[in-house]
């Protein structure tokens, strides 16, 4: 019974860590944003996503700054959505 007891205490730490967990906050540099609806199409490519707490898009500055889950998303698959969104992005150096 104890063992029983140990494993559940276990499992809910291990699932309440991940509750937790700060999110993390990246910036994408996106050198093709020529216009002001741009930044419209990156937002929503990134918004819809599994992991993504907040999008921000600066246009003069060609950059996305995205909250998100890391347990749940990770960066490549962000700047693989604004690419699929025809705007090809980088990581930020830095970010």
């Amino acid at each position: 019974m104890k063992i029983k007891i140990s494993i559940l205490a276990l499992v809910f730490c291990l699932m309440s860590s991940a509750a937790f967990a700060d999110p993390r906050t990246v910036t994408l540099d996106v050198p093709t944003m020529t216009c002001p609806l741009c930044p419209v199409t990156i937002m929503r490519s990134l918004d819809g996503l599994t992991g993504v707490k907040k999008v921000s898009v600066d246009f003069p500055n060609r950059t996305a700054t995205i909250e998100y889950d890391d347990s749940k998303i990770s960066t490549n698959q962000l700047t693989e959505a604004t690419e699929k969104a025809g705007y090809p992005s980088t990581i930020r150096k830095g970010s």
